[in-house]
């Protein structure tokens, strides 16, 4: 039989459809056996609920929108695998977008995601995201949102991140336990919030440790590789870092390269620790020492959040942070 109804084991069962939906749906209200019955002449014949049906009896479409900057960053993906194990164990389906690091694409990715009717939205902000407008109009329609890792300045809304600050003086305090003093920072567009909160761990352990900070050491880079090159280049041949700490994987990945084919110096001389989830950090020369994000518990934590939000039936959730610990991983 293909394309059975909820009418179709209803009549084939002698019940009503209301029952079957209700035994379907494992309610209270339904025996034992009849549930028993219904769900193994549903099963017998290859029923699976009508989604669009579905969709239009609950005002639900049991779908998560997920907007990241780039799902090929090993990050976001493992963010990514966290959202999609929490949501499909609820029942629910995810859909994921990627801004390219652009707010114009990230405001589209909203709107597409809205149309698609999905119930809640997980995002991390691109590069350029400036404006927070848009959170008005979302809870004008009472749309849910989290975010996590990027995230906006602002009090009134839901976030999971890292303990950026707290890795970022780990990090720190680490290339400075090697010795280390002309520690050069460099790090992701400013307007994000992992690069303020990164570079306030930074400056805070050079101070506890009583090294003057140069700001010619700290350079703000976008995420081409050729800008990373260029700012290697720049600090090696004018202000001589003895060490350098990159605020994330992709960065950390740009420098490395870069450091190989600068010739004023030797790669494996500089001591390089990044802020990562790179899996393969320990087979590059030499390994690298990173900050790890719990990438995949942020993805849990903000789903569940989400659905809490979803399920709280007309309850407030107050607005808050949940705050992740990070690891450092030393491989040198």
């Amino acid at each position: 039989m293909t394309n059975v109804t909820i009418k179709d084991i209803a009549k084939a069962l002698n019940l009503s459809t209301s029952t079957v939906s209700r035994a379907l749906r494992d309610s209270y209200e339904i025996s034992a056996d009849t549930k028993k019955k219904v769900t193994e002449y549903a099963k017998s014949v290859h029923y699976t609920p009508n989604p669009i049906a579905l969709s239009l009896k609950e005002n639900k479409s049991h779908s998560i929108c997920v907007i990241v900057p780039e799902i090929a960053n090993n990050f976001f993906s493992e963010v990514i695998n966290g959202i999609d194990f929490t949501a499909f164990q609820r029942g629910y389906h995810v859909v994921i977008f990627q801004t390219y690091e652009s707010f114009e694409r990230e405001q589209a990715n909203l709107e597409n995601g809205l149309a698609r009717r999905a119930d809640g939205i997980i995002m991390s902000l691109s590069g350029t995201t400036e404006n927070f407008e848009y959170l008005d109009k979302l809870r004008a329609d009472n749309i849910p949102i989290v975010f996590f890792d990027r995230v906006p300045p602002l009090d009134d809304c839901y976030k999971v991140v890292s303990d950026n600050l707290e890795g970022a003086y780990k990090a720190t305090q680490h290339l400075i336990s090697q010795g280390k003093k002309r520690i050069a920072h460099i790090t992701s567009p400013p307007v994000l919030s992992i690069t303020k909160e990164r570079l306030a761990g930074y400056k805070a352990a050079l101070r506890d440790n009583n090294i003057d900070i140069d700001q010619n050491l700290v350079r703000y880079c976008g995420f081409e590789p050729k800008e990373a090159f260029q700012t290697i280049d720049d600090l090696i041949k004018n202000h001589n870092p003895d060490s350098f700490f990159i605020c994330s994987d992709r960065l950390a990945l740009n420098c490395f390269e870069g450091l190989k084919k600068n010739k004023n110096v030797l790669a494996e001389d500089i001591c390089i620790v990044g802020y990562t989830n790179l899996k393969t950090a320990h087979l590059l020369e030499p390994p690298l020492t990173t900050v790890r994000q719990p990438a995949f518990e942020m993805g849990q934590q903000a789903t569940e959040l989400l659905f809490s939000i979803l399920n709280a039936k007309g309850r407030t959730i107050p607005y808050q942070t949940i705050t992740l610990k990070n690891e450092l991983i030393v491989r040198y």
